[in-house]
């Protein structure tokens, strides 16, 4: 039988985006850019997810170049991967902001076994995008931003909603991180029928940005979500 590590690193290895994006956009999907990015994550959800266990899940927005762009791992930059996961990173380092918030969570919960061995963390568009500034440089821009992206990554959205549904994951709840992003997960749930119910929860990088000084108090309020969200035993 295959494991949820298995299910997982399959998905990443097929993940790809074919379509037409607006003037200016581009995808940026870790695996197919750079050779290193396969093998970390797939070490890492060897060590995590190697079982069959059922998982809740959190999804973010899409990835961004210093996490996942960097890991091919959600929320986990390569300074977290390291010093928490205990594992080793790509030849380059990274430090994303909502890392931070997210591994602070984790180490409340107890640990990345502890949170992994129950959760599940992805995107709601599992590839990311960069958008091309007025002065050249390629900046993390999300699905939502341009209404035109969002209809042109639609399809591809929900199709890919639908695969990770397949990994193995508790579909009466999902959470959301990021209220902005709640409202058009709530859009595609009606179309697609993916979850009984979404909760939305401010996004680590607001926290981490805006609101540092009340860290403990969203981690309280992040576990209070979870607790009263939990399967029954």
């Amino acid at each position: 039988m295959n494991t949820f590590a298995d299910k997982v690193i399959a998905f990443n290895r097929n993940l790809d985006y074919n379509g037409s994006l607006p003037p200016g956009i581009r995808v940026m999907n870790p695996f197919r850019e750079n050779p290193e990015i396969a093998p970390i994550a797939e070490a890492f959800y060897r060590k995590f997810y190697n079982d069959t266990r059922p998982r809740r899940l959190i999804l973010g927005i899409n990835p961004g170049r210093l996490g996942a762009g960097a890991t091919g791992i959600p929320f986990t930059d390569t300074k977290r991967l390291a010093e928490v996961c205990k594992l080793e990173g790509p030849d380059f380092q990274t430090h994303e902001p909502s890392s931070v918030f997210v591994y602070n969570l984790i180490a409340a919960f107890g640990g990345p076994e502890a949170f992994y061995g129950q959760y599940y963390i992805n995107s709601v568009c599992p590839l990311g995008f960069v958008k091309q500034g007025s002065n050249g440089r390629w900046v993390n821009y999300n699905y939502y931003d341009d209404a035109a992206l969002f209809e042109a990554v639609r399809p591809f959205i929900l199709e890919n909603l639908q695969k990770q549904l397949a990994l193995g994951v508790d579909t009466r709840c999902c959470f959301s991180l990021g209220k902005k992003n709640a409202r058009f997960l709530e859009d595609l749930n009606r179309e697609g029928n993916f979850f009984g119910k979404i909760v939305a929860l401010d996004h680590p990088r607001y926290i981490v940005q805006y609101k540092s000084k009340e860290m403990e108090g969203y981690l309280g309020r992040f576990l209070e979500a979870f607790s009263q969200e939990a399967p029954p035993s």
